[in-house]
């Protein structure tokens, strides 16, 4: 709506607002503690339902309901968000044409005015890009002779993997809507130094646990916004579960639950396949001296489920071969003692290091991990020292 036309529509009489989206969104089955805008995307006919449901009550306007996303943020960094023109479509187009979100992201790289790719939020479909991509030479070659900074978590990962294949260095850390898009004043302290090592272009990093946890919020309302979260003192830091106390390997991982519907079909009937046409999964010499980071997503999955997914990268070979394991934090330490004992029951190799309670991934706040980049682990000092 353009200032003109609210303008008219003030003059007609009293306006009505929709109000309370947040809230509705939870009584439709939005969960307690995740990122709204991920959950919306992900979900979109509840959102349209509600929308409708507001018109017939009588609502003149509907907000869009991505009040955490801010360009104010981004100018902070001396950086101006550039939107792709196909992101601003809506869900409804872009659920229905792929190619145009590969469009997006083929056209930012070719752009010489942008220097990276924040991505907004995860996506649990992202796999459907992969044939406008991969078989693109000549967002191919771009990636290989121009590469550029990329950075998300969550169902990103299928990004990450893609263009770990192409050759690109990408991070597993902050995105937009989650970290950039904060309700509060600020992004969290520990995310933002993260955030910040990204523009100062340092060769070395030295990660260490955050002295501060957050749960998630409940409240996504515009009561909400200018609040803090939720804040706990972090009693456990980086725990050290078994093996070495030191060891070191190319940094190569991302979300459990995206390995296991990239591996399994789980979530999409074609997915597997469209993923082993391009060889997505790392094959078993790619793993060889890597260390593998994985972690939860905000469904909290069940330990039954988090088993499962454990089980099927033993299957892989994945355990035979890599130097260590970093594990996150679950969001919200759901599962924590849970998923410690099923990562060592099915791991079943007292020599493979294993570290827990890591902080990246969906908990907050989270660090960077850059793929393919060196990282020497050193639980004497609790430290991780990543060389890029």
């Amino acid at each position: 709506m353009t200032r003109e036309a609210f303008r008219e529509l003030v003059k007609k009489g009293p306006v009505l607002l929709d109000g309370a989206t947040g809230t509705n969104l939870q009584k439709a089955g939005m969960p307690v503690g995740v990122c709204p805008e991920q959950w919306i995307l992900e979900n979109s006919e509840v959102l349209i339902d509600l929308q409708k449901r507001y018109v017939e009550a009588g609502t003149d306007i509907l907000f869009a309901p991505t009040f955490t996303a801010s360009r104010i943020k981004l100018k902070e960094y001396g950086l101006e968000p550039v939107f792709m023109p196909n992101a601003l479509k809506g869900i409804e187009y872009l659920q229905t044409h792929p190619q145009a979100r590969a469009k997006d992201l083929k056209d930012a790289f070719l752009d010489n005015s942008i220097a990276g790719i924040i991505c907004a939020i995860g996506g649990d479909d992202t796999y459907r890009l992969l044939p406008y991509l991969m078989e693109d030479e000549k967002f191919i070659k771009t990636v290989e002779e121009h590469p550029k900074l990329f950075t998300g978590f969550s169902d990103t990962t299928i990004n990450h993997l893609m263009f770990y294949k192409l050759g690109l260095s990408t991070y597993y850390g902050p995105n937009f809507i989650c970290d950039l898009g904060e309700i509060a004043d600020e992004m969290l302290p520990y995310t933002k130094r993260a955030f910040e090592s990204y523009l100062e272009g340092n060769e070395s990093d030295e990660i260490i646990s955050s002295d501060t946890w957050y749960e998630e919020r409940e409240d996504f309302s515009r009561a909400a916004i200018g609040t803090e979260r939720k804040a706990h003192k972090e009693e456990r830091g980086f725990e050290f579960l078994q093996g070495s106390e030191i060891f070191q390997g190319g940094l190569l991982g991302g979300c459990l639950e995206s390995f296991y519907d990239v591996l399994t079909n789980s979530r999409y009937e074609d997915e597997k396949e469209v993923c082993e046409r391009y060889d997505l999964f790392p094959n078993k010499e790619e793993w060889i001296g890597k260390i593998l980071f994985i972690e939860t997503c905000e469904e909290k999955p069940t330990p039954e489920l988090f088993e499962r997914e454990v089980l099927l990268l033993k299957e892989k070979g994945v355990f035979d071969v890599v130097n260590g394991v970093l594990v996150g934090k679950p969001q919200d330490e759901a599962y924590y003692q849970e998923y410690k004992d099923i990562l060592i029951r099915v791991i079943d190799n007292e020599k493979l290091p294993i570290v827990y309670n890591v902080n990246f991934g969906h908990a907050m706040p989270r660090c960077a991990l850059q793929y393919g980049a060196v990282a020497k682990v050193d639980m004497k000092q609790k430290k991780i020292y990543v060389n890029r």
